[in-house]
């Protein structure tokens, strides 16, 4: 199996085979708890204006997502585990679009299959990809915006590698660089409102999720699609 660590939009435009698209704080996290929470069906959507288009003829939709961080005008909720966990969800359908996790799914057109990726379902991930023993996996680290490399994407990636390899990864030591690298942000007192600490933690609730989210198609769009492993 040959295991690939790319990064960035240039990293999932070079991915092939069984692909992971990484974004841990927030997009790849935040899908898995609106699953949680009783969504059925997540469309992510690269483009900001095609997700608010879905609007007119879809109300009942929830539509979550960020960009520069906070929630775009005309959304129910910004890209953040907490406050989607604190609310009471009655959609089953959700619409959701960010600056960096879409974009890299967007964007892997050369895959063969793609997953979402994060700590808290790297436990499923690992047991997918074993089980489908693809020839080659392209861990793909969508960083900050998809403009520069995370520590959080980059080690998660590791993460998935080492394990699939046999190799010991000390993840507590991880979860401490993260939080003193690029973390950081979600312990600032004035970020609060759209970046809250609580999101740290359960961002790095790692595998908390037995299922993988494969991306799947629908006429032109993606939709994930919530297997239990």
């Amino acid at each position: 199996m040959d295991i690939q660590i790319l990064q960035l939009l240039d990293g999932a435009r070079q991915a092939q085979g069984l692909t992971i698209i990484i974004d841990v704080f927030r997009a790849f996290s935040t899908v898995c708890y609106a699953f949680e929470s009783g969504i059925e069906k997540i469309y992510p959507v690269g483009d900001l204006d095609l997700a608010l288009s879905f609007k007119k003829d879809h109300p009942e939709y929830l539509f979550v997502g960020e960009r520069n961080e906070q929630k775009p005008e005309g959304f129910d909720f910004g890209n953040s585990p907490t406050h989607l966990t604190n609310s009471p969800i009655n959609a089953k359908t959700m619409v959701h679009t960010t600056s960096s996790g879409t974009q890299g799914i967007a964007n892997a057109t050369h895959a063969d299959e793609i997953l979402t990726g994060s700590f808290v379902n790297a436990g499923a991930i690992i047991r997918y990809i074993r089980r489908q023993q693809p020839k080659q996996v392209s861990l793909v680290c969508m960083g900050y915006a998809c403009e520069y490399p995370t520590n959080e994407d980059t080690l998660c990636a590791e993460y998935i590698k080492n394990e699939l390899e046999g190799v010991l990864s000390d993840f507590d030591a991880m979860a401490k660089k993260i939080k003193n690298g690029d973390g950081a942000r979600f312990f600032d007192p004035d970020k609060q409102g759209w970046s809250p600490k609580s999101d740290f933690d359960l961002c790095l609730d790692l595998n908390r999720f037995n299922f993988v989210l494969r991306v799947e198609k629908e006429g032109d769009l993606n939709y994930l699609r919530k297997i239990e492993i």
